[in-house]
């Protein structure tokens, strides 16, 4: 069977208004046989999106419309490809609560979700770690040091693993070194294998899924998944079930570096 389970779609907002049929046609053109679609959910109310254009997730006045339209596809075609009502979730340290609400209201209507971390809190500020190499490089000067910037990273993605947020939570943990997005940028060595390995471990510990995610080897400043494949191999050795993600925000990128990633599937 061949899943792509990290697809984004017209409702996302810093992304392209390639059509759900453009990126649902090009799945079954390809051999796919299950798709989802996991749109950037809306970030807490009380939350201030950091990124200049703030749009890092859907309008709240969105998601029931995606969550319709995605309804009325899955009838539609149903004989031809699985396609599941997905949502990628913000795990944003301080906005437990909220994000357990939001899941509490909407999870009955998903099939599927991610959970993933975009941003960084430190003293009381809220940076998005993935927005553009100046953002995260002035980060680092913020906080003291390129290593620095991994560290809170892990921390915080093992946070989102270890964090209550009622039975509708995500299972699937995303692209858990998006920390390395510009590593080619900094240029610096980072030895991060003992915290990759312990996510890992608390990852097998807790049920999670792994978002093994393609997009990374797009980015100029990456040029690997996240995570590396030495990674995906601990993964796979740690029995966590890998579930491949593109990371599609344009219908051109869907599925995007699956055969480098799994090349027997």
């Amino acid at each position: 069977m061949k899943r792509d389970a990290h697809i984004h779609s017209p409702f996302c907002p810093h992304g392209t208004t390639d059509d759900f049929e453009k990126y649902i046609n090009k799945a079954i053109n390809f051999g796919f046989t299950d798709i989802t679609f996991t749109e950037h959910a809306p970030l807490p109310n009380s939350f201030t999106d950091p990124t200049p254009m703030q749009d890092s997730g859907m309008v709240i006045e969105n998601l029931y419309p995606y969550i319709e339209k995605l309804k009325e596809l899955k009838k539609q075609y149903a004989s031809k490809i699985r396609i599941r009502i997905g949502l990628e979730v913000d795990f944003i340290i301080g906005y437990e609560r909220q994000t357990r609400d939001f899941l509490n209201d909407i999870g009955p209507q998903l099939d599927d979700a991610i959970l993933s971390v975009h941003f960084l809190k430190h003293n009381h500020t809220y940076t998005c770690i993935d927005y553009s190499s100046e953002k995260f490089l002035e980060f680092a000067d913020t906080i003291g040091t390129v290593k620095e910037v991994y560290s809170l990273y892990y921390e915080t993605v093992k946070e989102s693993i270890s964090s209550d947020l009622g039975p509708y939570k995500p299972k699937r943990i995303g692209h858990p070194t998006l920390v390395h997005k510009f590593q080619l940028a900094h240029q610096q060595k980072i030895d991060d294998h003992k915290q990759i390995e312990e996510i890992l471990q608390l990852m097998a510990l807790n049920d999670y899924e792994l978002d093994v995610n393609g997009a990374g080897l797009s980015k100029k400043d990456c040029k690997e998944p996240y995570p590396p494949l030495q990674y995906v191999k601990l993964a796979e050795a740690l029995k966590i079930p890998l579930v491949f993600g593109s990371d599609a925000h344009q219908v051109t990128d869907l599925h995007q570096h699956y055969d480098k990633i799994f090349p027997l599937r």
